[in-house]
């Protein structure tokens, strides 16, 4: 098959369209034939060489996925060859055909794309999990978003205002705010432009948040923790900004602050099951109807990951990029 290798550690250049030997289905593992994959931060992060490939993982990138099946496992059931899926995997995705737990791999709902379907899994599952599970943002909360022309954060901006939460967000322009008040965004701050504790402080009254979710890390741990509540919510999902940071834990006795930290990709399996359900539970039945909806920016031939990882890399996407495998 054909895959997008890494050649070496390095900038977006590194990443080449190379023939690659095609996985083989494990007993509870379905073998895809991929149609399009997700593009994520963390795949930037590991074609530099900063993030280890988790053990038993392909060195091919990609999270997630949309395709047909090709091969079911002999203890794989209810599904079978020609099935349309799409799903959340440990690696593999930018390339022909790759494998995922079929306890992982869920039916495309009818009328959606594979391009619709493979930009749902990392991005709904991680807000999802952020926000609701660990951030346990409610009705009538308020939270704040940061990256909010990201993936995550045009997703999260969506699930929080469905559940009825006042949503602000971050981004690095005025597009990307008046973008994402039509998400159901009450506020935007540009970063580049605006302290985002003080706006924050002011847009409520000096009240502030009961979550917010971070992507940047150190640089902006001791404002993340100024303009929460008492009782607030910290889910740190990302450390783009760096992971050494220093701050005055008195705040966090003070206030009864609570820090919580999210990375999906290095847990069990169990566990990554789990949230699969979640999603299906809580949040699918709101794609089919509508009433949210996964954000595509751009889509990329497989071909062209070296470009689709430049255009991630200069943040000029609102929403999901997308890689498709003809």
């Amino acid at each position: 098959m054909k895959a997008i290798v890494t050649i070496e550690s390095g900038g977006p250049e590194v990443l080449k369209l190379e023939e690659f030997p095609a996985p083989s289905p494990g007993p509870t593992q379905l073998l895809v034939n991929v149609k399009a994959a997700g593009i994520n931060r963390i795949d930037t992060i590991q074609r530099k060489g900063s993030y280890p490939i988790p053990p038993g993982e392909s060195e091919i990138l990609g999270l997630e996925i949309a395709g047909t099946v090709e091969r079911v496992g002999d203890n794989a059931t209810g599904f079978k060859q020609g099935d349309r899926v799409f799903g959340l995997i440990g690696s593999g995705g930018y390339a022909e055909q790759t494998v995922i737990d079929y306890r992982m791999a869920m039916p495309i709902p009818e009328g959606w794309s594979f391009e619709e379907a493979a930009a749902v899994p990392e991005v709904f599952f991680t807000a999802s999990e952020t926000l609701f599970t660990f951030g346990k943002l409610s009705a009538g909360e308020t939270v704040l978003i940061h990256a909010g022309g990201s993936g995550v954060g045009t997703t999260g901006t969506q699930m929080a205002h469905q559940i009825g939460a006042r949503v602000f967000i971050t981004a690095g322009s005025a597009e990307k705010i008046e973008r994402s008040r039509s998400l159901g965004c009450t506020e935007g701050i540009n970063y580049k432009k605006a302290d985002f504790g003080k706006e924050i402080m002011q847009l409520t009254e000096g009240e502030g948040v009961e979550v917010v979710q971070d992507f940047i890390g150190a640089p902006y741990l001791e404002r993340n923790l100024a303009i929460l509540k008492p009782r607030g919510r910290l889910v740190v999902v990302g450390l783009m900004g760096g992971s050494a940071g220093e701050i005055d834990m008195g705040v966090i006795l003070r206030k009864r602050l609570q820090i919580f930290g999210s990375v999906m990709r290095a847990l069990p399996l169990e566990d990554k099951i789990s949230i699969t359900e979640r999603f299906i539970n809580r949040w699918l039945p709101l794609l089919r109807e509508g009433k949210i909806k996964a954000i595509i920016d751009t889509v990329f031939p497989l071909s062209q990951a070296c470009e689709a990882h430049e255009y991630m890399e200069a943040n000029k996407n609102f929403g999901k990029i997308l890689l498709k495998v003809d």
